[in-house]
């Protein structure tokens, strides 16, 4: 009960069908070498904001979505954003967890329209500062990188690149519209990394460059019930590219053109040319996040071992 009447909303959850921003369930947090911990809140309305936490426009920007259930100040979260400041980064998350709150996941679905508006407002606060199209990177996991193609709906001109981390599937994949979910037409480039395809993650290629990380299904590392192991895969996109971002890496691969599939045993790569992803190609090395090249495509089944210092933490 609350204030002597039965709470008829138990779960807490909040859906919003307003259209205003800002709003005060948003919370926009720039991080730079200036502010690399705490960081300073952004206000659009007041371009000091900006500047105050050290913003350059000559800088590449990263802005940062979490998913469902999910904070900005998550560990994998966290271990992402220092991972762009060690590449001097501009980083800006994104944090809109009153709105994306368990079990309230179809009401964090609705909730996807104003988060995205309300970044997409942000986006054009930067533009408008200096920061140039081609040097920002929208990055989200799972609900996040639906976000992060949503934002082009607001914008004149579509956003440059995108990292989607395993976009969610839930209630989207069957989806036929693309106007509320990350699409291949929302960005120039738009990169995707697999690592729960088909489970909480879509199976469904929307990147011009897809990679499935070590099979893209369910991750080797990842133990206990099948629930477990879904949300472990799927949250280690996001250390994957931390990981690969902080060490300016390739990585092992080959071509998969039918895309992901699931591996079983510790090997995750063939050994031979003819391979189980329906093709046969030589195994090569793969740049992936910012470090790709801008003109790459297709999908490959890339090989990349376990992050010890970002474990899945539930």
């Amino acid at each position: 009960m609350r204030n002597g009447n039965f709470d008829i909303n138990p779960l807490h959850c909040r859906l919003l069908r307003t259209d205003v921003c800002p709003h005060k369930y948003l919370g926009f947090h720039l991080y730079t070498e200036k502010s690399p911990r705490r960081g300073v809140t952004l206000n659009i309305h007041n371009p000091l904001s900006l500047f105050k936490g050290g913003f350059s426009r000559h800088r590449e920007t990263a802005i940062i979505i979490h998913g469902f259930n999910g904070t900005a100040v998550d560990m994998h979260l966290q271990f992402l954003k220092d991972a762009y400041l060690s590449r001097d980064f501009n980083v800006i998350t994104v944090d809109w967890r009153p709105l994306t709150r368990y079990p309230c996941y179809l009401h964090a679905l609705i909730n996807t329209r104003l988060t995205a508006q309300c970044t997409a407002q942000v986006y054009s606060f930067l533009t408008h500062h200096g920061a140039i199209r081609e040097k920002i990177t929208c990055i989200g996991h799972s609900l996040g990188a639906h976000i992060c193609g949503m934002i082009s709906n607001h914008l004149s001109l579509k956003q440059h690149r995108i990292i989607g981390l395993d976009p969610a599937r839930p209630l989207i994949e069957r989806k036929k519209g693309h106007i509320f979910r990350l699409s291949i037409d929302d960005a120039s480039v738009i990169q995707v990394l697999h690592t729960n395809a088909g489970y909480l993650g879509q199976e469904e290629n929307v990147g011009h460059l897809n990679y499935c990380v070590n099979g893209g299904k369910f991750q080797p590392f990842c133990k206990g019930n099948p629930i477990r192991r879904s949300r472990c895969s799927h949250f280690l996109s996001i250390c994957y590219l931390a990981s690969a971002m902080f060490k300016h890496k390739k990585f092992l691969g080959v071509s998969c053109p039918n895309g992901c599939v699931e591996l079983s045993g510790p090997k995750r790569l063939p050994v031979s040319t003819k391979n189980p992803f329906g093709a046969v190609s030589q195994i090569r090395d793969y740049h992936i996040g910012n470090d790709a090249p801008d003109d790459a495509r297709g999908c490959y089944c890339i090989d990349m071992p376990y992050v010890k210092h970002c474990p899945f933490n539930d």
